[in-house]
């Protein structure tokens, strides 16, 4: 793994998120996406991971999550092949950790 890739607990996402300090990405899949997903979190599946669509805020961190961990993994290192220049951070546990933490989770699209 990249230095530029740091794997990150959900509760301190949840802070970041909280504060407005974090941008999210869900790499999961449409149908895991629409059953339940994090308010705000930005939608690039994995199986159509298009690393330029997604932001590079300077002010935020980015913050990647799937379902448990894996994928985001993936999406995190095509971002590092196709020269993503900013920090990475990977959800510890993906939604499940989030949910595990008592992080909230919305329905639909």
């Amino acid at each position: 793994m990249s230095d530029q890739v740091e794997i990150v607990d959900p509760v301190t996402v949840r802070g970041w998120v909280d504060a407005g300090e974090a941008v999210l990405v869900d790499v999961r899949e449409l149908q895991e996406y629409a059953a339940e997903h994090i308010r705000g979190a930005l939608f690039n599946p994995l199986s159509t991971f298009a690393p330029a669509q997604v932001p590079n805020p300077s002010d935020k961190r980015l913050v990647i999550h799937c379902n448990s961990g894996v994928r985001c993994g993936m999406a995190a290192a095509r971002l590092v092949e196709t020269g993503w220049s900013g920090k990475i951070h990977r959800m510890q546990g993906g939604i499940q950790g989030w949910k595990a933490t008592g992080g909230p989770t919305e329905r639909g699209l």
